[in-house]
């Protein structure tokens, strides 16, 4: 699976997701909404502060690797995740791998538990079942190892790379850090030429109005 996420934008893609689920009447969200999604001091793990600058970022970010998109059903801008589509997932599924995007690492309890607003789980069997269904697709989740002191062992999703706790080798960490750099350098430049393009294409345009408005002269 060829997606390597930043914090960001794992963050915005778990809103996303979870305000589909949620709160369907409300969804796609505006800029604002989704910023406030972000930044909710409830059912999320870290707790952030971003502005809508960063949120912007991360949707590039997302956009690019088509796992969400500008909605056209308002003039307001409006966004919507398409990560689902893209891997087929049926609700049971997205309810797992948005727990585990806006909340971190969890037991299969406690995905049960947090997940009742978006899949009611008839029992644990059925999250263990949904669990071995996104195994099997591969690059979407793992087990972690058991913590010392904990009877059960947590889960977490593979979208931003190998999980912290689970690298063994610590080669492994300035690698993905490199990774996410490059990206957000990529970005910045093809920014900078979309930002290039539409000055000349206003120079161009203001050109064209003085030559049209001395026809009048």
């Amino acid at each position: 699976m060829n997606i390597l996420l930043t914090d960001n934008e794992v963050r915005v893609l778990g809103c996303l997701m979870e305000k589909e689920m949620a709160t369907p009447a409300y969804y796609p969200l505006s800029l604002n909404a989704l910023t406030n999604a972000c930044n909710q001091k409830s059912n999320r793990n870290p707790v952030v502060s971003y502005d809508e600058e960063t949120v912007v970022e991360a949707l590039n970010g997302l956009r690019e690797q088509e796992l969400a998109r500008q909605s056209n059903v308002s003039r307001v801008p409006k966004y919507e995740q398409i990560f689902s589509q893209k891997f087929n997932l049926i609700t049971r599924e997205e309810a797992v791998i948005c727990i585990l995007l806006v909340r971190g690492p969890q037991t299969i309890g406690e995905i049960r538990n947090r997940s009742e607003r978006l899949y009611a789980f008839q029992n644990l069997d059925e999250v263990q079942e949904t669990i071995s269904s996104l195994e099997s697709m591969g690059g979407l989740l793992s087990k972690l190892p058991r913590q010392p002191g904990r009877k059960e062992s947590r889960y977490a999703h593979l979208l931003s790379g190998e999980p912290q706790e689970t690298m063994t080798e610590t080669i492994a960490q300035p690698e993905a850090a490199t990774v996410i750099v490059r990206k957000k350098d990529d970005r910045i430049e093809e920014l900078q030429e979309q930002i290039d393009n539409l000055r000349q294409e206003v120079q161009a345009l203001q050109l064209e109005f003085v030559a049209f408005k001395s026809q009048f002269d």
